[in-house]
């Protein structure tokens, strides 16, 4: 999908920002995501979305691993925003002490690790991915921590997925997020081409979201 935004105009934060709008809003207005903030879903229909991130981000995290000597994608890593530690302890609250024998990532999800892999053979390329999907947890994945909190009372085990109490202040790490993608070296075309990674990163969450929309019926809230 070609960026039409003048990436050379501005900060690139906010560029970043008006270029996956409109892929961001589907994301967040899918079937699923509508569902689940509805507070239509029972907690095993939850779980379904918690063990799907499970793969996602070990894919986004050992792809960081990999690139933590790279000056550039390097100052996006920070380990108070690792989410696989979390989910493990997540996932064996809500599945049980055998969960990593038992759960599985749907197609949709396989696609978007192997995407994370390929595009992560540049620091742009991780970078889309990582912004598309930490800095959405920080802001507006706090909703679905109050809903899993109040719906299904999971104050700690179970909801640890949306705990960022180690960043401080949340806003004042984004502005710094937003810092260091406005600082970094990418030139207009290499700017352009994480734009269009990042676009392809929701559009990679979005057919997760499809795919479990397929089977909210086992899942509905009584």
């Amino acid at each position: 999908m070609p960026v039409t935004t003048d990436v050379a105009s501005g900060p690139f934060s906010a560029t970043l920002r008006a270029s996956t709008m409109a892929a961001h809003d589907r994301a967040n207005h899918s079937v699923y995501m509508n569902a689940l903030l509805g507070g239509e879903l029972t907690v095993e229909g939850y779980t379904r979305l918690a063990i799907q991130y499970y793969f996602i981000y070990q894919a986004i995290e050992r792809a960081g691993d990999k690139l933590a000597a790279d000056p550039v994608a390097g100052k996006f890593l920070f380990d108070e925003l690792l989410r696989v530690p979390n989910l493990e302890r997540d996932l064996e609250h809500l599945v049980g002490p055998d969960w990593r024998e038992t759960v599985r990532p749907l197609p949709s999800t396989e696609r978007y690790a192997r995407q994370v892999a390929e595009a992560s053979d540049w620091s742009g390329g991780f970078v889309a991915h990582h912004y598309t999907r930490y800095l959405g947890d920080i802001a507006g994945g706090q909703v679905i921590r109050r809903l899993l909190e109040r719906k299904y009372e999971l104050t700690e085990a179970g909801s640890l997925f949306y705990h960022f109490d180690q960043l401080g202040s949340a806003p004042k790490f984004r502005d710094n997020y937003r810092e260091q993608l406005n600082s970094a070296p990418w030139n207009e075309d290499e700017r352009a081409r994480l734009i269009d990674e990042a676009i392809v990163a929701f559009e990679c969450n979005i057919a997760v979201f499809d795919e479990l929309a397929g089977e909210l019926d086992s899942y509905r809230a009584a």
